[in-house]
């Protein structure tokens, strides 16, 4: 280290340690114990190294976005980057860290982050199967495993996560969120927030997580990514908003805009999102980075009319930090020079990034994330892998199982058919991080092995993904005349959901539901079984003819086949709800339960009633529900009572309902309360979930399930944009799925 480096940082030092407080009693007051020491560098900074702080630049080891050649390692040695993505292990941010650290006037450490979404080196289940697993706890557990992995290769950051309600599953990135409930994806949000993030982000298995996109990005028109999103202040405040509240209120440290426009303003440049609501309403303190290159995006849009426009309007609208767009760098200067922004700005942006420095401890020790004995000791651990099998396992939806077709008999010989069935690449689905998708991925065939001989199985192939090619087609064939059982593995791959992936057509692709057809011909009279890997809900408008049973298990990670077979052979009995609906053609989406209601509603009476809302062709019900999931076993609901059927808007609502598991299995049931407020001062949806509880019930054994509801409850934004609660009669029901009717009411009075 130069002698001009080590005066350098003793003075910054000096300055921070003389206002420094005593640490133990610091760590009970955060952020406020950083506030007088980031005050103090910023003190020692020029004008270019606080624009600096407000850059990001990727280094290239994953492709996370459209290609830009940028000399990002030049940039990084004067000190004009504060932060970079697509590096990471020991070595590699390590190596990194040392340009920033040991070249720069100051020695301001970067932050490092990368798209740490299902897992980092050990793949969970996709976001949209894990949150059909409707555990919290175990979404917060594999969210605290990614973290760990992550932080011990030299990470620093997730862009997770997504909290962006889905209703479309045109569209890729449906696969990424939580569906499309309100309530559940706001729950699911604070777990994961609370996962990526622990207690004390100065533990060097923590990272800070970043919600996203914000918003609206799931409402893209024609469900096509990128595309616009046009909708009512109601809707957004009601639908799109609140998993976003319920990350801040979980203390989320950064947010990501999001690339759409949303009603004529590109989010990167919306002042009212980022600074009346995040800021203004929600008092978010921490720090707001654009997509990737989406500032830039903003002349595409019609928005900005160049580059230097386009850097303007962000830092305006409160973006703290450019990722990949270099607008910032270089033209926030020249800006300030010409007061067309306010210097205040550059360094109200720069103060919240470097404030997640402190806090992330990157100034008591810039390598303290570089420990190359704990990443070999931390990536793929025993117990990290154990719980991705179980929450394979737990995301597995049964959607169908005619006469108990499933589980599976191990004596009996099984055809294992499907494009699917051996893979060890797909299975981690989009957005895979760091994981290993040829070495340490479980395939189907795999974890088939852990419970059959491999005598008893009949592997074909059978076809491609995507191919119309039939060649190999009869060997499938002659495996299932020889076969007991035929076990098909079919579905998308992983490419075809995420981003920049959105479809159109949302069957099967290729010739695999030809295949099925096929193969049921053949053998009429045996079970088929047919096990589907994909990121969005599908049309199985056929397939459900064909098959005696469907598990739907995503796309399920790192011990996706082991945790797909203990479902399969009944080791684990499958508990899954949907999250998202699905539909029974395209013609059909967007299609979600929690839709309002029309003039014309189909009437019960007499569905066939001319002059309806309704469809020619179809019914208007979707083919598989929202809350939807078979199990091995059977529920019986049963006696549901209220604690009254009129309360006040101080009072609490108790419901009470018993569950008795009437099969022959041991089982979780997951069981949900829903809500329609009959009447409002603006329409209301059908039915709001608005409680959930996981149990787990012997068989023959019964329990009482009990949800408290107050007025809080039932608060919505009315035509006035206020957060408020209305008397009147709601109607109120505990049920295994939004597939129900009402029966009970209760009235809240003023």
């Amino acid at each position: 280290m130069n002698q001009k480096l080590i005066s350098h940082i003793l003075l910054f030092f000096f300055c921070i340690g003389c206002v420094s407080i005593n640490n133990s009693i610091m760590a009970q007051n955060a952020p406020d114990k950083y506030e007088a020491k980031v005050d103090s560098l910023m003190n020692l900074m020029t004008l270019e190294e606080k624009i600096g702080q407000t850059v990001m630049y990727s280094g290239g080891w994953d492709k996370t976005g459209p290609t830009i050649r940028t000399d990002f390692e030049k940039h990084v040695k004067v000190g004009n980057v504060g932060a970079m993505l697509n590096v990471y292990t020991v070595k590699g941010t390590r190596e990194m860290q040392k340009l920033a650290v040991e070249n720069t006037r100051l020695g301001i450490p970067l932050l490092f982050g990368y798209d740490v979404i299902h897992g980092h080196r050990t793949i969970f289940p996709i976001n949209l199967g894990l949150s059909s697993s409707w555990d919290l706890d175990l979404i917060e557990q594999t969210s605290r495993i990614a973290a760990t992995e992550a932080s011990a290769e030299g990470l620093h950051w997730t862009f997770a996560p997504m909290v962006d309600i889905a209703r479309d599953p045109r569209w890729g990135r449906i696969s990424e969120g939580a569906g499309e409930d309100v309530y559940l994806g706001s729950e699911i949000a604070k777990a994961y927030v609370k996962g990526f993030q622990g207690d004390d982000l100065s533990k060097t298995n923590t990272i800070l997580a970043c919600a996203k996109h914000f918003v609206g990005y799931g409402a893209a028109q024609a469900g096509r990514d990128y595309h616009t999103v046009n909708m009512g202040e109601e809707e957004l405040r009601n639908v799109y908003l609140p998993p976003f509240k319920a990350a801040v209120d979980a203390g989320v440290e950064t947010f990501m805009t999001a690339f759409n426009e949303v009603n004529g303003v590109p989010a990167s440049g919306n002042k009212f999102l980022f600074r009346d609501i995040l800021r203004g309403e929600w008092d978010f303190k921490g720090f707001v980075v654009s997509d990737y290159t989406a500032i830039n995006e903003m002349i595409q849009h019609g928005f900005a009319k160049d580059s230097i426009d386009t850097a303007r309007l962000a830092m305006h609208a409160g973006i703290d930090m450019d990722m990949m767009g270099e607008v910032y760098r270089l033209h926030l200067k020249k800006l300030i020079e010409e007061e067309a922004i306010d210097v205040a700005l550059v360094n109200e942006s720069c103060k919240k990034i470097l404030m997640a420095k402190f806090k992330l401890g990157l100034f008591d020790d810039p390598y303290r994330y570089n420990d190359e004995q704990r990443e070999k000791e931390t990536i793929y651990k025993p117990e990290f892998l154990k719980v991705a099998r179980e929450a394979a396992a737990a995301s597995n939806v049964l959607l169908q199982n005619k006469n108990e077709a499933l589980p599976l008999d191990k004596t009996k010989t099984i055809a294992l058919i499907g494009p699917l069935a051996k893979d060890e690449f797909h299975i981690n689905g989009n957005w895979g991080g760091a994981g290993d998708r040829k070495g340490k991925s479980v395939s189907i065939y795999e974890g088939l092995q852990d419970y059959l001989k491999d005598s008893q199985m009949l592997y074909a192939k059978g076809c491609e993904i995507e191919s119309e090619d039939e060649k190999g087609f009869q060997e499938a064939i002659n495996a299932a005349k020889k076969a007991d059982v035929v076990l098909l593995v079919m579905g998308e791959s992983y490419h075809m959901s995420g981003e920049a992936a959105s479809r159109t057509n949302l069957r099967i692709p290729g010739n695999q539901t030809k295949l099925i057809k096929k193969i049921r011909e053949a053998v009429p009279n045996k079970k088929i079984i047919l096990v589907l890997m994909n990121g969005r809900p599908l049309n199985l408008s056929d397939e459900v003819n064909e098959v005696d049973a469907i598990l739907e298990a995503w796309y399920p990670g790192t011990m996706g086949g082991s945790g797909v077979a203990d479902v399969l052979f009944g080791i684990y009995n499958p508990s899954g709800k949907l999250t998202a609906t699905f539909p029974r053609n395209v013609g059909q989406v967007p299609i979600y339960y929690n839709m309002k209601n029309t003039g014309r509603p189909i009437p019960e009476r007499d569905p066939k009633e001319d002059y309806k809302s309704n469809y020619i062709d179809v019914p208007n019900t979707p083919l598989f529900p929202f809350g939807y999931g078979l199990s091995y076993t059977k529920f019986e609901y049963s006696d549901l009572k209220l604690s009254d059927t009129n309360i006040g808007f101080n009072d609490t609502l108790t419901a009470d309902i018993t569950i008795t598991n009437t099969g022959n299995y041991d089982g979780h049931e997951i069981v949900q309360l829903y809500v329609h407020d009959k009447v409002g001062s603006i329409t209301r949806p059908v039915k709001e979930l608005k409680g959930f509880q996981k149990i787990f019930l012997k068989k023959g054994e019964s329990k009482t399930v009990t949800f408290n509801l107050t007025a809080a409850d039932l608060k919505f934004y009315n035509d006035e944009n206020k957060f408020t609660v209305e008397p009147g009669e709601f109607e109120i029901a505990i049920a295994p799925s939004s597939d129900f009717k009402f029966k009970h009411i209760f009235t809240l009075k003023e």
